[in-house]
């Protein structure tokens, strides 16, 4: 039987088992030794600030540390000690929370700034009964900023006989001066077998049967607290009348079946959409909430991953025999196969969330994974249509070639880097030359709002039309003079503008695509992907085909762009 008080009242385990000795903190190994230390070399520090999740014990570890400080022993000629005896008088009242001298304070219901300088009166007065006057303060960042300024000065230099602990849970919030003249703790989260060990214990000193998959459902769901897992423990106690089974903690957390959530899994990779949805159907109607089955898969993905990566991990002590097994037949999936269902499980955590019916919204998020599931990836395409395309390879190379620039567009851009004479043969060797010297905007104009009629170094024939711009011509004389140090004579027609060198571009970079859409691969691609067209082409590209021999791709770079000539 559990204890009770005086009136017979329940005593809940999360308060009946509350650790009474640094020895009984679970997982909080640094900080019991950076005190042991402390204590034992007299190097107690005046204030301390305790961080982490709720129910990790961030206000009994405020107790303890007010506890060690002050025994006195049971005969009463003790120090302080890391081991309070639990017997003098200070360590009685400290734990029953009575102590005159050890102020607990909860800041959320006292954050203004007289509240804080109420408390802070009495700082100067030294301890009644106690050898420290120890101030704990709890969700410390809910202070006002008034009230951390109030507190700064105090906190900084405080008589010797004060000692201030303050424990958060939201440590980010607390400004940055106060943290400065705080010893900081971090206490962890407790991992599923601390947890586990600490039900084990709790369960036999009150004498209560358990299945330990069913600890083991309770252990993950406090998601690291020693207090949310304990208070579940209670309410899985009194569900069960006093004996906790895997189907008792199920119903009251609305879990899913772990193992009918792998059998769900398997189908969904599977894609098979109609089984999928019938065993989503029986979970729900055996009543787990669809947020909770769409967790589970994400954790499911994320365990199958891990196992992927890490074989070894498939042998952790943190997975059921069950997890093991489902682990065993399918870790065969790939990582990107993994990756991408995990994607959309994430982005449908969102979707649930705001849906009106929640497991409607979860049947469409599984359909959806479903589908895509049997959906090959783009590299496992990509090598079926390589299979599918028939490449005839002559020298293990294949080239489609189209037509490219002439090699005296070359020898101008060699010319202009070299500062020697430069001689123009053609439009093309004058658009190489205005690239080479970096004239974009005149290059564009050129292209664009002219049409070349006749061509030769030193002379040339245009027309031009009314949008034309007026000094347009101007310019380009101007930069043929400047670069090719030589006199230009330009005749002008003033009339409805012809092809010009862009559409002349243009056509001539559709037939290269006609040309390239004709090339096996090229056309299977196409082909497969109904609407896809070739949409840029690079100077480049190189394939692997099936027994890695390479097939080339020769394009003209338009002539106004920066291309790429990186391997793709």
């Amino acid at each position: 039987m559990a204890e009770t008080e005086n009136n017979n009242q329940y005593i809940a385990l999360a308060r009946k088992y509350r650790p009474q000795r640094f020895e009984d903190l679970l997982g909080q190994d640094a900080l019991v030794q950076t005190l042991t230390n402390a204590i034992a070399n007299n190097r107690l520090h005046h204030a301390y600030i305790l961080t982490g999740i709720r129910g990790v014990g961030k206000t009994t570890t405020a107790r303890l540390i007010a506890r060690a400080i002050n025994c006195i022993g049971s005969d009463g000629t003790g120090g302080p000690t890391i081991h309070p005896c639990g017997e003098c008088e200070n360590c009685k009242a400290i734990a029953a929370d009575r102590h005159i001298d050890v102020i607990e304070l909860d800041a959320a219901s006292k954050t203004g700034v007289d509240d804080m300088r109420e408390i802070l009166d009495g700082v100067r007065y030294k301890p009644v009964s106690a050898r420290y006057k120890v101030y704990i303060i709890d969700e410390v960042h809910m202070l006002s900023k008034s009230a951390f300024n109030a507190l700064l000065k105090t906190l900084e230099e405080p008589p010797a006989h004060v000692k201030f602990i303050f424990a958060t849970t939201e440590i980010r919030k607390v400004p940055v001066t106060i943290l400065s003249r705080c010893q900081r703790f971090d206490l962890e989260r407790l991992s599923i077998e601390t947890l586990m060990s600490l039900f084990h214990k709790v369960l036999e000193a009150e004498k209560i049967e358990a299945e330990d998959e069913g600890l083991r459902l309770v252990a993950r769901a406090a998601d690291g607290s020693a207090r949310d897992g304990l208070s579940m423990l209670d309410q899985a106690i009194v569900l069960g009348n006093g004996k906790i089974t895997v189907d008792t903690v199920k119903n009251m957390l609305g879990l899913a079946d772990r193992q009918q959530t792998f059998a769900l899994y398997s189908k969904l990779l599977e894609g098979d959409v109609a089984e999928t949805l019938k065993l989503l159907q029986q979970q729900y109607t055996n009543g787990a909430s669809p947020m909770i089955i769409l967790q589970d898969l994400i954790d499911i993905t994320h365990l199958l991953a891990k196992v992927v990566i890490l074989p070894d991990f498939i042998n952790d002590s943190s997975l059921s025999e069950n997890d093991r097994e489902m682990c065993k037949k399918l870790s065969v999936v790939p990582i990107n196969i993994l990756s991408k269902i995990w994607q959309m499980l994430i982005k449908g955590l969102s979707e649930l969330q705001y849906a009106a019916v929640q497991i409607d919204a979860l049947e469409m998020i599984l359909m959806r994974i479903a589908y895509s599931a049997a959906l090959p990836t783009p590299a496992d395409l990509l090598k079926e249509l390589k299979k599918k395309s028939a490449i005839i390879k002559a020298d293990k190379t294949t080239t489609i070639v189209a037509p490219v620039a002439s090699a005296g567009a070359q020898a101008v851009v060699d010319l202009a880097e070299n500062g020697e004479a430069i001689i123009l043969n053609s439009t093309d060797d004058m658009l190489k030359l205005m690239t080479a010297k970096k004239q974009p905007l005149l290059l564009f104009d050129v292209m664009h709002k002219l049409t070349f009629k006749e061509f030769a170094h030193g002379k040339m024939r245009i027309a031009v039309d009314v949008t034309t711009d007026k000094d347009l011509v101007a310019r380009l004389k101007r930069f043929l003079e400047e670069e090719t140090l030589s006199h230009w004579a330009i005749d002008i027609d003033y009339e409805p503008l012809g092809e010009t060198l862009a559409d002349k571009e243009r056509e001539q970079i559709n037939g290269d695509k006609k040309n390239i859409s004709e090339y096996p691969l090229v056309r299977a691609i196409l082909s497969e992907f109904n609407g896809a067209r070739i949409e840029t082409m690079i100077r480049k590209a190189i394939a692997e085909s099936e027994d890695e021999e390479a097939v080339e791709f020769s394009a003209p770079a338009t002539m106004y762009e920066n291309y790429n000539d990186d391997e793709e």
